[in-house]
């Protein structure tokens, strides 16, 4: 069973369980430890899941966090448990002072519903105010997910998920900063619209003239973009549908009617290998195409610099990976888990590439 499965799965139960939890511990024991005996954690290993872990803040002697996950004898996340009715707003701070005094790189506070995830991006060994990810074990988003698996304890990289908490902090800051701006347009974003749209002097009668008609027609404009998409979808089908039923069995398929259909799992794969990636080169330099034998990471856009080729139909999952002669080397993997064994040598591609 897939990562994202289980998950479903727990989803499920924790709806169930939830409104009959009325303490911490329950808390803990029902929905926390459990949470993290799926990302592979040994929940009944002090050295790995170390309960109430032991951090001294300033003169105030034997604080305790909740959990601390353990890696080479050193703690390398701090968790802080809350309630599941809790809301975790008013409780970050407490974390805060937790990681100022550990060498922890990753702090999670959570109520066993909400988990949010902690690091140091703003300045190093102080907690950032702000949350580089956020998950919701009972609204389970593909992308967030993809994320999310990069804390499971086969996989878990301390430098591969901090150089891609930066880009996903400042990805969900911009999508917030949008999404207040269709609710409610400022001042300063009707007029920047308007500078591309209306000749005249942008005063304030004229700010507030526009500001409903701005957010209007951003509004529309993605409603129009969603039915578009489903619309555009929903004839993909009927025509696969009419080809099914209308063409002879005996007609020879045109090659130009194939059509390429990107999976969520190449997708993915492509978010584990940019992530992985990035820090040796800019994230936007990394891209994918995709065609009908395989899908391909490519550096800038380039199917001459193409970083490894990817196959996940079927059994036989595979990545190709081009040598120092740009022979392409197959290995099959058993899972797209598996790309994160590669690291080292898609690094050499892209570093090949750097200095071309």
């Amino acid at each position: 069973m897939d990562f994202i499965d289980e998950l479903k799965l727990f989803s499920t139960r924790a709806t169930k369980l939830k409104d009959q939890i009325s303490t911490e511990e329950a808390t803990k024991m029902s929905l926390i430890v459990p949470f993290f005996q799926l990302l592979g954690y040994d929940v009944f290993n002090p050295d790995e899941f170390t309960p109430e872990y032991t951090a001294d803040v300033g003169i105030k002697k034997g604080e305790k966090v909740d959990y601390a996950i353990m890696k080479d004898g050193k703690p390398a996340i701090l968790i802080e448990c809350k309630w599941c009715g809790e809301n975790l707003d008013k409780h970050s701070s407490q974390l805060f002072r937790y990681f100022g005094t550990s060498s922890a790189k990753f702090g999670i506070l959570t109520n066993g519903i909400i988990y949010r995830f902690y690091t140091d991006l703003d300045e190093s060994n102080k907690m950032d105010l702000t949350p580089f990810l956020e998950f919701d074990i009972l609204n389970i988003k593909s992308n967030v997910v993809t994320e999310l698996k990069k804390f499971n304890k086969s996989v878990f990289d301390v430098d591969n998920i901090f150089s891609t908490a930066s880009e996903l902090k400042y990805s969900k800051a911009i999508k917030n900063l949008f999404s207040n701006q269709l609710k409610d347009p400022t001042d300063d974003f009707v007029k920047y619209i308007l500078t591309g749209v209306y000749e005249g002097v942008k005063t304030q009668n004229v700010i507030d003239k526009f500001r409903g008609i701005v957010k209007k027609a951003l509004n529309d404009y993605i409603s129009e973009l969603m039915n578009e998409k489903i619309s555009t979808a929903l004839k993909t089908e009927e025509e696969a549908a009419a080809t099914v039923i209308e063409e002879p069995i005996t007609q020879e398929p045109d090659i130009e009617e194939t059509k390429i259909h990107t999976t969520d799992m190449e997708i993915e794969s492509y978010y584990i290998i940019k992530g992985m990636l990035v820090g040796i080169c800019p994230a936007s330099d990394i891209t994918y195409k995709d065609n009908e034998r395989y899908f391909s990471v490519l550096y800038k856009g380039s199917v001459r610099k193409t970083i490894c080729r990817i196959n996940l139909d079927g059994k036989k999952k595979q990545i190709m990976i081009p040598d120092g002669n740009k022979d392409f080397v197959r290995t099959y993997i058993n899972s797209i888990d598996d790309l994160y064994n590669f690291k080292n040598e898609l690094s050499n591609v892209v570093i090949k590439y750097l200095n071309e």
